[in-house]
């Protein structure tokens, strides 16, 4: 055979391979639209459960409202997550970071315009006091490890009076068993309840004497 019919012969096979294919796809294109549309239908499907979970869970945390007397219950963990649960309600990009070598930050969140803020959270006993060197190690990590506008110690007992005065006079906000209970219990929202600034106004950590 010459070259001639084997390129002729090739040419045969393909037009047949091709008409074949193209009858083929003719006859199965209704399964393949089905398929399709079964396919956006299963996404779309998804999207929406997705769009009600996150719905549904922004509600549940608008109303969120945790009493004293199951803080006082929980473990740090938990108290931890409680504490990121509450920002969250207050509009705050938060989440919880606490562990080994978290220097001295246990969850940190983010709400423009008012910046970022990090919580020292420190659940104690009931009657348990806070002293003065959490808020030395507060002050010392939150600007310059975790470039916080904002920090905050979290107790749900008391401070001693040093370590109220020491962080009012340095910055170093505080919430103690009075103030957990408004935030936490009555709904007011953390940055209201102590009259943080917006992010423009520089911490003590970062102005110069």
């Amino acid at each position: 055979m010459g070259a001639a019919a084997v390129v002729l012969a090739l040419a045969v096979a393909l037009v047949q391979a091709t008409a074949h294919l193209a009858t083929r796809a003719a006859e199965s294109w209704p399964l393949l639209l089905l398929a399709g549309l079964a396919g956006a239908a299963v996404l779309a499907g998804l999207r929406v459960r997705d769009r009600l979970r996150r719905r549904a869970d922004g509600e549940r945390l608008a109303r969120l409202r945790i009493a004293l007397s199951e803080l006082d219950t929980m473990g740090d963990q938990e108290f931890e997550y409680a504490l990121r649960d509450l920002l969250v309600r207050d509009g705050w990009a938060a989440r919880k970071v606490g562990g080994g070598g978290d220097q001295a930050a246990d969850v940190i969140g983010v709400r423009p315009p008012l910046g970022r803020i990090v919580v020292q959270a420190k659940h104690t006993r009931v009657g348990g006091k806070v002293g003065s060197s959490v808020m030395y190690q507060v002050k010392g990590t939150a600007g310059p490890a975790h470039r916080a506008d904002h920090a905050v110690v979290v107790t749900n007992g008391t401070f001693t009076r040093d370590a109220m005065a020491w962080g009012d006079r340095h910055g170093v906000r505080w919430v103690d068993r009075d103030r957990l209970h408004c935030w936490a219990h009555e709904g007011k929202a953390l940055h209201e309840l102590l009259g943080l600034p917006a992010r423009r106004s520089r911490p003590p950590w970062r102005r110069t004497v």
